[in-house]
């Protein structure tokens, strides 16, 4: 018989709320089933958050009824298949316990059989309240242990293995789910269990490569039977006939060559050809889709410091990508297809590479399947993050088998690219008084846990680097990881919480920056989806339930300041604030692209929300591209042309991150404000394989800035079927002679689809289209020039089911001189 699954329709009460006796689907989460019975208010709409906190201090019961027959029953035994169990859960079936979970990030398996009776079967799940169980804990440690104050809402979550942001972030609302996330399956076992299926990948000198399928599996019965064992790797059928064996736990390897086989590359660098393997042992079936690919992480001493580069296939990949956070508060929005779409998101803006950040939790199958089809690596943090975590004997217990369980899980997905200890834990030794005064203690209770974690990792899986924390400067290494640029990965924040203006970028040149941002308010028709028109005020009490760092407002406010002249409606704060936040990782971006000899990864923080709220996300929780987003589309493409001022010079910098020479050609103008171009520079080079140069240089002295309000830069180079622009600005754009302009647009559509045409009188900063209904466009937050000068109207493709009039109607351009 094949495997029985308990998703659907459970029972929901609570002993804290007697009146509550609702359905509730599983997979899924309490909250959602009160929000589905109008039991609770919809969470992200104005000041809820605060309505619901109810929920998450209360025990939860989920109970059904299912019916098992004679045959099931005739199974050696029937294990009950559960993950994702959020948290504290105890499972009875027929009103005998017979699993008690207290981990997220465990897979539990348990045999039910001599729990099952012929005809109907009771099973009940008892949900207990995390605050307690984290409270109760917190009191058992034998020295107090610094929970993530300032983020977490609820105290000492970091006892327990939970999601640590349910409980509140500076980007998060607090919503303590509970429930459990994946489906609930009984599998009958009758004379063999298949455990799991490994691969690894031996590479010889020839090209060819050695693929080892290793099977474990348990026999349950001592009969003289052989098992038949089916590998089957790219469509051929590999049959083995295990002989007859004592009943227990045993190991299987097969290992195929293939000669020239199709690698596995990184977006922007090759394919990524899949190679499908299924293992049938007896009733019991595994797939997967192995991709073939060499792996390393070159840390190597050089004249800066220390490397921090990928290499993929012998290449060194310059990493470029965002820190993704759990896709929503509510687990039970996160489908597949949300899942798709943001990551089809983040490969569109030409990113190849997602870190997993630790403070949310190791993600569904379905995000690393995508990730392996769309060429993006992932940086996987373990589920650790800016607190420090006890490490009693039963809390690395605890901790060993969650990492064994998920290790074990993704090690074969060939997008993996990385295991990272913590996010910011050897940081947070220095933040909370009690670590501060006692550093020497903290450091040993920190290492405990560290060294447990990469002796797993370096025992499930060899293959890939144990990174101690991120950020971090090598290993053992517990400097400051946050300004020291010469070796391992940094998080740079001197910007944004340190309040520094955007060329501070250029005063660091990181070997990796896996954290770096500046946050922006969402866009309006976000705005719409939680906040009525009265609160449509950045200090209104709605919009500051959305904006969970504490000064996040008056940062970007304050930032205004010095940039730009300061908005003039709502709207135009809205607009402004995404203008300035892409300003800023564009800066830092482009900055290090151009120094790809110091440089070898950019991860901005942060890719997405997973509420509708003011934060550092280039895509907002609608799924609406922020402008840092269409800027990340250029600034992180394969060829990029930047503008780097420094000192009295201003320069062209080009980049080329391909294993192949591109020639480009085009110009440099020098135009004013009023569209009249006033000098030009020709462009014609050939970028050399994986190079950034310095392609054009000019002296800024005194003379040079006396009229610098008057007038810009822009450069204009073809590249194939690709054309590169960017800008340069002497005078800061509050200061710039900008003149008024008349954008005129039109919606046109053609065999390709839709399309809007623009032009203009007067150059245009920052325009921006927004439309209110679905879809997205190819390009925006870009200089439009009057096609006077580039020869041509501007065209940008609608991506999207509206209609052309849909489009004309609601389509809203915005540009920086419409600001004021």
């Amino acid at each position: 018989m094949s495997t029985f699954l308990l998703d659907g329709d459970w029972q929901l009460s609570s002993p804290q709320h007697p009146h509550i006796d609702i359905t509730c689907t599983l997979p899924g989460d309490v909250h959602s089933a009160l929000i589905n019975h109008q039991l609770l208010p919809a969470p992200y709409l104005g000041c809820n958050e605060k309505e619901v906190q109810w929920v998450g201090e209360c025990d939860w019961q989920l109970t059904r009824t299912f019916n098992v027959d004679r045959e099931l029953l005739a199974a050696q035994a029937i294990d009950l298949c559960l993950e994702f169990v959020d948290t504290m859960a105890t499972i009875t079936i027929n009103g005998q316990t017979v699993l008690q979970c207290s981990n997220m990030f465990r897979r539990y398996r348990v045999d039910v059989l001599p729990y099952l009776q012929c005809g109907e079967n009771h099973i009940a799940i008892t949900l207990d309240r995390n605050d307690r169980e984290a409270a109760k804990r917190a009191e058992k440690l034998p020295f107090p242990v610094p929970w993530a104050v300032g983020n977490n809402q609820i105290p000492h979550m970091n006892t327990l293995r939970k999601t640590q942001c349910h409980s509140g972030w500076d980007w998060g609302i607090c919503l303590m789910v509970s429930g459990i996330y994946h489906s609930i399956a009984l599998v009958p076992v009758y004379q063999t269990r298949l455990i799991q299926v490994r691969t690894a990948q031996i590479w010889h000198d020839n090209g060819s490569c050695q693929l080892t399928v290793t099977i474990d599996y348990d026999r349950l019965t001592s009969n003289n039977e052989s098992d038949e064992l089916v590998i089957e790797f790219d469509q051929q059928p590999y049959r083995i006939t295990l002989p007859s064996q004592d009943v227990g736990s045993h190991q299987y390897q097969h290992s195929i060559t293939l000669e020239n086989p199709h690698l596995w590359w990184p977006a922007g660098y090759g394919e990524q050809p899949l190679y499908p393997l299924n293992v049938q042992l007896n009733q019991h079936a595994v797939a997967k889709q192995i991709g073939l690919r060499k792996l390393e992480l070159d840390t190597s001493i050089d004249d800066i410091g220390s490397a921090m580069t990928f290499k993929v296939n012998g290449k060194a990949i310059t990493a470029k990508g965002a820190n993704w956070i759990p896709l929503d508060a509510l687990p039970n929005l996160h489908t597949p297809e949300r899942y798709r779409q943001l990551l089809e998101d983040a490969a569109a803006a030409n990113m190849n590479m997602i870190r997993v950040w630790g403070g949310g939790m190791y993600e569904h199958d379905i995000f690393y399947d995508l990730c392996d089809e769309l060429g993006l690596l992932v940086w996987q943090d373990l589920m650790f993050s800016c607190a420090l975590y006890p490490s009693t004997p039963e809390f690395l217990v605890d901790v060993e088998a969650e990492l064994r369980d998920q290790v074990r899980r993704l090690a074969d997905h060939p997008s993996l690219a990385l295991w990272c200890g913590d996010n910011e834990v050897i940081g947070a030794i220095s933040w909370y008084p009690e670590s501060k005064s006692s550093r020497e203690k903290y450091v040993v209770n920190y290492d405990r846990l560290n060294r447990m974690l990469a002796q797993v990792v370096a025992e499930e899986d060899p293959t890939r680097r144990f990174w101690a924390s991120s950020p971090c400067n090598g290993e053992l290494d517990f400097g400051d990881a946050w300004h020291d640029d010469n070796c391992g990965d940094m998080h740079y924040w001197d910007v944004w919480h340190s309040g520094k203006s955007f060329d501070a970028y250029y005063s660091v040149k990181p070997r990796f920056c896996s954290e770096f941002g500046y946050q922006s308010w969402p866009s309006l028709p976000t705005v719409k989806t939680y906040a009525d028109q009265s609160d449509w005020n950045v200090t209104s009490p709605t919009f500051e339930q959305h904006q969970k760092n504490g000064r996040g407002n008056s940062i970007i406010t304050e930032m205004f300041t010095r940039y730009f002249r300061f908005p003039n409606s709502f709207d135009q704060m809205l607009y402004l604030s995404q203008v300035q936040q892409a300003l800023a990782i564009k800066t830092a971006s482009e900055f290090w692209r151009a120094h790809k000899a110091h440089c070898r990864g950019i991860l901005y923080w942060q890719l997405n929300d997973c509420w509708p709220v003011s934060s550092w996300s280039s895509i907002e929780y609608t799924g609406r591209w922020k402008q840092l987003h269409y800027q990340a589309k250029r600034f992180f493409a394969p060829q990029l042309a930047t503008f780097i001022k420094q000192d009295t010079s201003l320069a062209l910098h080009l980049v080329n991150d391909q294993y192949h020479p591109v020639p480009v050609e085009g110009q440099i103008f020098k135009i004013r404000w009023d569209g009249e171009v006033v000098d030009t520079w020709p462009i014609h080079t050939t970028l050399d394989a994986d190079s950034a140069c310095k392609a054009w240089e000019i002296d800024t002295s005194a003379s040079f800035e006396a009229n610098s309000r008057g007038h810009f830069f822009h450069v204009r180079l073809h590249c194939g079927d690709i054309v590169l622009e960017n800008s340069a600005y002497p005078a800061l754009f509050k200061h710039a002679n900008l003149q008024t302009t008349t954008i005129d647009w039109q919606v046109s559509t053609d065999d390709q689809g839709t399309f809007v045409e623009l032009d203009c009188d007067n150059p245009a900063l920052f325009v921006h289209l927004e439309f209110e209904g679905e879809g997205r466009f190819d390009d925006s937050s870009f200089t439009l020039l009057p096609s006077a000068i580039t020869g041509s109207k501007k065209r940008v493709r609608y991506l999207g089911n509206a209609s052309p009039d849909e489009l004309t109607h609601a389509l809203r351009v915005y540009h920086l001189r419409d600001t004021y």
